[in-house]
């Protein structure tokens, strides 16, 4: 893929969240193992979480973050009509941190009558949107999709201060069923209020009611999850703000997407 073409299609991915109707994800064969060995991945845009459904979702820019802050790299990387599978092999002790992080702009404004659109880089607004465009509203995104796996014991997460991003009362390779998650967001590494966030239990196909719960962060910038069953999570969180560092952008929209694996007691 083009390198213009595969940034449009990662920041279209990337831009979806609990307000459209497709989610974004990767899904581990496994979270946590005893042993050094390898787990495969699936990472898809799709109407359920973990149910390829719609298209793939590129990991070009994947990051595997090893306990040691030593970065590798995916294997096996294969991309079909429907989803992107990779492997990845797991040999230190401790927890590895799997994330795609995006940051940009998207445009959108009128040639005529004709809606058009950009997402992509900042620096490429000027070129790709034409001077004196009509009804032109730009928006800087910036978007985190993460899961972890872990080797033996757990250990601490580290976060970036960019971005929105989450710290667990729980070791996120340590749940178990009937416990509570409690989660801290922040943005640029600061506790913040008004996070919307979404969390659904997996398999939703083979049930009626998708049983989502909706919760917004509060003045710590903290929510609590309810866990009732083992199984696999998808998490959504949302914020905008005007810390906007683009002259033509008027806000920023913040999304953190989660994969959580719940364990029977």
């Amino acid at each position: 893929m083009k390198p213009v073409k595969y940034l449009l299609a990662v920041a279209v991915a990337l831009s979806a969240s609990v307000a459209h109707a497709h989610g974004y994800w990767l899904l581990p064969s496994s979270t946590v193992l005893s042993a050094p060995q390898f787990v495969t991945f699936d990472a898809a845009v799709s109407n359920d979480p973990f149910h390829f459904n719609h298209r793939p979702l590129p990991v070009d820019e994947l990051q595997i973050v090893a306990p040691d802050e030593s970065l590798q790299k995916p294997v096996n990387v294969s991309k079909g009509e429907l989803r992107t599978t990779f492997d990845a092999y797991f040999e230190k002790n401790g927890t590895y941190r799997l994330s795609v992080y995006r940051e940009g702009v998207r445009a959108f404004w009128k040639e005529g009558d004709q809606p058009k659109r950009f997402m992509g880089k900042a620096e490429d607004l000027k070129q790709r949107v034409p001077a004196g465009a009509k009804d032109l509203k730009v928006a800087e995104i910036a978007n985190r999709l993460e899961t972890y796996v872990t080797v033996g014991s757990p250990t601490p997460v580290k976060t970036t201060g960019r971005g929105l991003e989450a710290v667990a009362s729980t070791h996120p390779n340590d749940l178990v069923a009937g416990e509570p998650l409690t989660l801290q967001f922040l943005v640029d590494g600061k506790p913040t209020a008004g996070v919307e966030v979404e969390v659904i239990k997996g398999q939703t196909r083979y049930r009626n009611q998708k049983g989502e719960q909706k919760l917004k962060s509060d003045a710590d910038g903290k929510v609590t999850i309810h866990l009732p069953e083992a199984g696999l999570y998808w998490l959504d969180a949302d914020y905008t703000d005007n810390k906007v560092q683009t002259k033509e952008a008027k806000e920023r929209s913040l999304a953190y997407v989660l994969t959580l694996e719940v364990l029977p007691q």
